[in-house]
């Protein structure tokens, strides 16, 4: 009966969007680098790098969305160091995945303590707060569950839309499905895969940066190690959940934050007085890796994925 009760309040449904926001924003980057043919496994070091660039920006000064925009700057960067290595170099797109989260994490932390060397409790600032949509938020279940989130959290939702349209309903987003399928007739077409992979990399490491300043301008008010705490790989996942298609993604980060909201009130439970806690921590991965498993052997990988292209090759 509690968990009925859990699952149909809308409070329940809030909290999952809440926290499937940022998950929406690093797995819809990643997935415009994987339709383009690029593993980007950077993705976790790029999350904590755009944490920090938000928060530290408006600590400094800058509004709210300035600091939303620094940390896509910042991504954007960091996309470009590894679209560099991985596309024209042709290195190794899961060594320069890996390297770039290494030298994203430990960047970061070496310029907070560089910031603020005699900061013990990082300092908070004013973090975006609900904005109640007139009308719809007045709908009930449905308005304080979809219609009473922050921007940013419009904002992710927003994404996902302009995401599909562009590789669904445009030249370029045709132009970049086709990098990751077939790279060989992109050239044929006189485009250049190499500018169309390292621009599709560079605009989804901003996403997935802005996915990580989510948490620190939205969901909290304040920057801390560990924040991002895996979510990066779970967006990886989450892409391939999806079968690489913005829609079916978008429902696996929702699935799987909904897992994430069960587990923290079912310790508030009867149930969390006689269940190790661990248990109830492992289960939104536990769940979702059975989902994936569901999922992904239906799915269809693109066909260039990881594979470099060097144009006149055969």
């Amino acid at each position: 009966m509690e968990l009925f009760e859990i699952l149909t309040s809308a409070a329940f449904w809030a909290a999952a969007i809440r926290i499937a926001s940022p998950l929406i924003f690093a797995t819809m980057g990643e997935l415009i680098c994987e339709r383009a043919g690029v593993l980007n496994l950077g993705i976790e070091g790029i999350m904590v790098a755009g944490a920090f660039a938000g928060w530290i920006a408006v600590w400094a000064g800058m509004p709210l969305w300035g600091g939303v925009s620094v940390a896509f700057m910042v991504g954007m960067g960091l996309g470009g160091i590894h679209s560099i290595l991985s596309v024209p170099f042709g290195l190794s797109q899961h060594v320069v995945g890996i390297g770039l989260t290494l030298l994203a994490t430990s960047a970061t932390f070496y310029t907070y303590r560089v910031m603020l060397p005699e900061v013990s409790t990082p300092p908070k600032i004013d973090a975006f707060q609900p904005f109640p949509i007139p009308i719809l938020s007045d709908i009930p279940f449905f308005g304080p569950a979809l219609f009473q989130q922050t921007a940013l959290t419009y904002l992710a939702f927003i994404l996902v839309g302009v995401v599909s349209f562009t590789l669904y309903r445009t030249p370029l987003g045709l132009a970049v499905r086709a990098a990751g399928e077939s790279p060989a007739a992109v050239a044929a077409q006189g485009l250049s895969v190499t500018a169309i992979r390292m621009g599709a990399v560079m605009v989804g490491s901003g996403c997935m940066a802005v996915g990580g300043a989510f948490l620190t301008m939205s969901a909290f008010d304040s920057f801390f190690f560990d924040m991002v705490n895996g979510r990066g790989w779970i967006c990886i996942a989450l892409v391939v959940f999806g079968a690489w298609r913005p829609g079916k993604a978008l429902f696996g980060a929702i699935l799987f934050a909904a897992f994430d909201a069960l587990q923290i009130r079912l310790q508030q439970t009867g149930i969390g007085a006689v269940v190790p806690y661990q248990v109830f921590l492992m289960m939104p991965y536990i769940l979702s890796i059975l989902a994936l498993i569901a999922m992904s052997r239906r799915a269809e990988v693109p066909a260039a994925l990881m594979v470099p292209f060097n144009k006149g090759e055969r």
